[in-house]
Order: structure tokens, then C-alpha cells, then sequence
């Protein structure tokens, strides 16, 4: 469990950071293809919850969303130190990424209600949405990394 954590924690940073540098030796598409690459990586690292399992699984979750907000929060400040042409244009996607983060809370609530027959339902709808989150983020630092000077 704490090796998930770390390595779901590490991949976060790194992707962050992939997001937001870009060295002078890569391309954007070896970028993205590095980043989904370590997406699909953590993904195959998350563990197969049993309902058993299922508050060690939110308290799971609760930290993900921790860092995801962080993430936002982070890429907020950086959208907020462009031009007024690239905040504005940046609006409809942070708003989208936050509606997006907004539903993987709500799934997290979900989770905490999930019956041992809804279980596997709610666990992939939970995968599912993080998976979108982590989309959504990369096309989010794409653009910025495309528009706003670092």
C-alpha cells in the first residue's frame, strides 16, 4: 500500500513536471507519449480494491485527490502570471478540469455508499474518471506549455 502511494505520488510530480518543463532534447509528442506511458504505468500499478478493502481505498482516493487538487492549484498560478489574452483563453479549460475533478470528489462519496454488489461499479467508475482527470491535466499543460511562455 505504501509503495502505491509513493509511486502514484512520484508519477504525479512527474507528470507535473513533464507538463510544465520541456527539455530542449524532446519533442511535445515524445512528451505525451512519455507521460501516457507512466499513466498507463500507475494505472496497472492501482491495486484491485476488495470491498473488504473499501476504506482503505477511499483514504486511497482522498490522497489522489489531494494531490490532483495541488496539481490545479499549480497550474492555476501558473496560468495566472500570462498575459490576460492567455488567462482568458485558459478559462474554459481549467473550468473543465475542475468540473472533472469536482466529479472524481463526488465519486470518492459514492465509494464511502457503494454496497459489496455495487462495489466493482463504483471502483471502475472511479478509475475511470481519475484516468479522465489525468487526461484532461496533460492536455491542460500541453496547451499551457504551447501558449504561456515558461
Amino acid at each position: 500500500m505504501k509503495t502505491t502511494h509513493i509511486t502514484l505520488g512520484l508519477l504525479t510530480a512527474a507528470l507535473f513536471i513533464v507538463g510544465c518543463d520541456k527539455p530542449a532534447d524532446q519533442t511535445n509528442a515524445q512528451q505525451m507519449d512519455k507521460v501516457a506511458q507512466d499513466t498507463k504505468v500507475a494505472a496497472q500499478d492501482m491495486k484491485d480494491y476488495t470491498y473488504a478493502e473499501k476504506t482503505e481505498f477511499i483514504a486511497k482516493m482522498r490522497t489522489e485527490s489531494a494531490e490532483i487538487h495541488a496539481d490545479l492549484d499549480r497550474l492555476t498560478a501558473r496560468i495566472d502570471k500570462a498575459s490576460d489574452k492567455a488567462k482568458a483563453d485558459a478559462q474554459p479549460k481549467l473550468q473543465a478540469l475542475r468540473d472533472q475533478v469536482a466529479k472524481l470528489d463526488a465519486q470518492i462519496d459514492v465509494a464511502k455508499d457503494a454496497t459489496e454488489s455495487t462495489w466493482n461499479d463504483v471502483k471502475s467508475g472511479f478509475k475511470k474518471g481519475y484516468n479522465d482527470v489525468k487526461d484532461g491535466f496533460q492536455q491542460a499543460r500541453q496547451w499551457v506549455s504551447d501558449k504561456i511562455a515558461p
